[in-house]
């Protein structure tokens, strides 16, 4: 598993947890950014992310910025993203069982980091369930080719 990783100013230091997290579990990454503190626009860190997964270069995205908000907003413009907030491991779970998320969105000034690495686990870890949730997603597709022609 691939996962592309991304986070604003805001996020930086729960990226940096959960890399931390990746590393010891063995997990291969890319880091696409920021690598400060210094301020910056998460909609750069969300498209360079989304992008990648989109194109499927990684099988999945973590995205974090403060609330998580916003740069799963900027993530999901980009056609074939879902990215979902998760502030819980029951939401993680079922983002990706059901919605077949392929981005996380965390808040940094919303979960605490061991909160933060179940979420994580559990996200990871998850699988598809297609069937009758597949119908839904490719409702989902067609809305976005309608919009995105």
């Amino acid at each position: 598993m691939k996962i592309a990783l991304g986070s604003d100013h805001a996020g930086f230091p729960l990226k940096k947890v959960v890399i931390e997290y990746l590393q010891d579990e063995g997990i291969e990454f890319e880091d696409f950014g920021t690598f400060s503190e210094d301020s910056c626009d998460y909609p750069d860190y969300a498209l360079k992310v989304a992008e990648k997964v989109a194109d499927k270069s990684y099988e999945l995205g973590i995205l974090i910025c403060g609330t998580g908000i916003g740069i799963g907003i900027a993530a999901n413009k980009v056609p074939g993203i879902r990215a979902a907030l998760c502030g819980d491991t029951f939401s993680a779970r079922a983002s990706r069982e059901h919605n077949n998320a392929n981005i996380l969105t965390m808040g940094q000034r919303v979960i605490g980091p061991g909160l933060a690495i179940d979420i994580v686990k559990t996200f990871l870890s998850a699988e598809f369930q297609g069937d009758r949730h597949q119908r839904r997603i490719d409702k989902i597709t067609e809305i976005e080719k309608k919009y995105n022609a």
